[in-house]
């Protein structure tokens, strides 16, 4: 769900897939809802795992490789626009 202020998505990923390095001007929010990922943020780079959490400055350059099968759950602040766009 979303509005203008915020942002939730769920993504699952896929044992070896990988979510590129990238930035964004939102605040963002991921929890580890199943499996086990690799994130680097800012350079900082850690295993977490079903239960986990993480939090993203904006402009903070992230990413992460899948280690094992599993969903996150994304949260942004303000909504990103371009994950409405088809």
């Amino acid at each position: 769900g979303y509005n203008g202020q915020v942002m939730m998505v769920k993504v699952k990923f896929e044992k070896g897939a990988v979510g590129a390095a990238h930035t964004h001007y939102h605040t963002q929010v991921t929890y580890v809802a199943s499996g086990k990922f690799e994130f680097t943020i800012n350079g900082e780079t850690k295993v977490v795992s079903a239960g986990d959490a993480l939090y993203m400055e904006p402009d903070v350059k992230h990413g992460c490789k899948c280690l094992e099968p599993g969903l996150l759950i994304d949260c942004f602040s303000p909504m990103r626009e371009t994950f409405l766009q088809k």
